[in-house]
């Protein structure tokens, strides 16, 4: 890399650093004015149904919700600020401490289930583009689009249906083995499996028409060695975005997977805060979901110029 190509190199990245801090800083304005908008009093469902006025005022005084907005506001980011997230007020522990114990459990089950994405999708798509039939392309099709439009949760009730009411196979439910990694993995990889191998498909397809393919078939390279050195390289920019793009979204939480499988990550966390109005829990979860989305997309930027020289 020369020095120009360097001093870019650090423009771009300061570039998108400042980009980045300005998203972030507005995540945090529109969450609080959203999640502070919320039905539901916190200061009456933590003092109970047959609290007294007074004892919810009390609580409503040491949450600091008898501030106006704006002051609740600037007290936010003055923690956020020293890496305080807050106290939950559901259970009365550090926030950035519940998001620890939860994000491992998420990390994993997105992980592998992006990576499943990713790497069974890409070959499906590129075995059929590299030998294209109709029967195979057809059976593409009809996998994709059935992959697509079947809802996460339906396929993970009948995977619970399947494997652990009738055959007794898997456990219902949890996390912390492979066993209980099975089942979620299997509903979450359908979909993106589907969906993955047919934009590989795709621009696999449309890279192997190109002159160049022609070129390097001519030089006497075999065909294997074309499609993976040169079609599916040059295919890699769309696949790259939309990795990177749902890796962010994975690690933010898988909120109907957590949910029907009973795993205990961000998402059934997410929603755990929300039916119980717990605020900071809820800017918490947003924030570190919205902080993966941002270094996603840094990094898929970052990642152009050396997929493809001709963006430097």
């Amino acid at each position: 890399m020369t020095s120009d190509s360097r001093v870019s190199w650090a423009a771009l990245l300061l570039r998108r650093l400042g980009g980045a801090a300005g998203t972030l800083l507005g995540v945090t304005l529109v969450t609080f004015l959203v999640v502070y908008r919320l039905p539901g009093d916190p200061a009456a469902l933590l003092a109970g149904p047959r609290a007294d006025p007074e004892v919810i005022a009390n609580i409503r005084r040491e949450l600091k919700l008898d501030q106006p907005l704006p002051l609740q506001y600037a007290d936010y980011l003055v923690r956020l600020a020293h890496l305080d997230l807050g106290q939950s007020y559901v259970r009365r522990e550090p926030v950035a401490e519940v998001i620890r114990r939860r994000l491992p459990q998420t990390l994993q089950l997105a992980l592998a289930g992006w990576l499943c994405w990713l790497l069974f999708g890409t070959a499906l798509g590129t075995w059929v583009a590299a030998r294209p039939g109709r029967w195979r392309e057809g059976a593409l099709l009809g996998f994709s689009i059935l992959g697509v439009s079947t809802p996460t949760f339906w396929v993970g009730l009948l995977l619970l249906y399947l494997f652990v009411t009738r055959w007794k196979l898997l456990p219902a439910g949890g996390s912390g083995t492979l066993r209980h990694l099975l089942l979620p993995l299997l509903a979450l990889s359908f979909a993106g499996v589907a969906y993955y191998a047919r934009v590989a498909h795709t621009t696999v397809r449309d890279a192997l028409a190109q002159d160049y393919v022609r070129t390097a078939r001519a030089k006497g390279l075999s065909f294997g060695s074309v499609v993976c050195r040169h079609a599916l390289r040059n295919a890699l920019l769309p696949l790259v975005t939309l990795a990177g793009a749902d890796l962010a979204a994975l690690l933010g939480g898988v909120v109907f997977t957590e949910s029907v499988f009973d795993w205990k990550g961000m998402g059934q966390l997410a929603v755990e805060s929300v039916a119980l109005v717990d605020l900071p829990m809820i800017l918490g979860v947003v924030l570190v979901s919205a902080i993966f989305v941002v270094l996603a997309n840094l990094i898929v930027d970052l990642l152009y110029p050396l997929l493809d020289p001709r963006i430097r």
